[in-house]
């Protein structure tokens, strides 16, 4: 099931992107990551319109979107392959059709996901404040 998110999902959504970023970037720095997961908690939450996907026992996963931007997908590793991600990104098309998204270049996971999603990549630039690659993707809507 994916429902709206509620104030009271922080602790879960932050739980799913540290455990989730943490195998999916393991390229990034502590101190990007503490910085990156205050940035979450105290500005994207409130800014974006997030989605939580209830698994068996709990939240285990989430998207954020930010108009047509993906700002975030993440899935707990437990549960990859059964179909989340895809339901989620399936839910922001229906919300609002074409999308983007940066991912990490060093990402394989992400890359591989959003590439059988159906993702082109456009151009890569260096991230700033990550000292990282990303590359810009694109789903066009259908």
């Amino acid at each position: 099931m994916i429902r709206p998110y509620v104030m009271g999902d922080k602790p879960a959504v932050l739980s799913i992107w540290r455990e989730t970023s943490a195998l999916a970037h393991p390229f990034l720095t502590a101190d990007f990551t503490d910085m990156a997961e205050a940035m979450i908690a105290d500005v994207f939450l409130d800014m974006a319109d997030t989605w939580i996907t209830e698994g068996p026992n709990g939240p285990v996963g989430f998207v954020a979107l930010i108009g047509n931007e993906v700002g975030g997908l993440f899935v707990l590793p437990a549960h990859h392959g059964k179909g989340y991600g895809r339901a989620m990104m399936d839910l922001a098309v229906t919300q609002v059709g074409a999308l983007e998204l940066d991912v990490f270049s060093l990402n394989m996971i992400g890359r591989k996901f959003y590439q059988r999603y159906g993702f082109q990549e456009g151009e890569e630039r260096l991230d700033e404040q990550s000292g990282q690659r990303v590359l810009r993707l694109r789903l066009p809507a259908t």
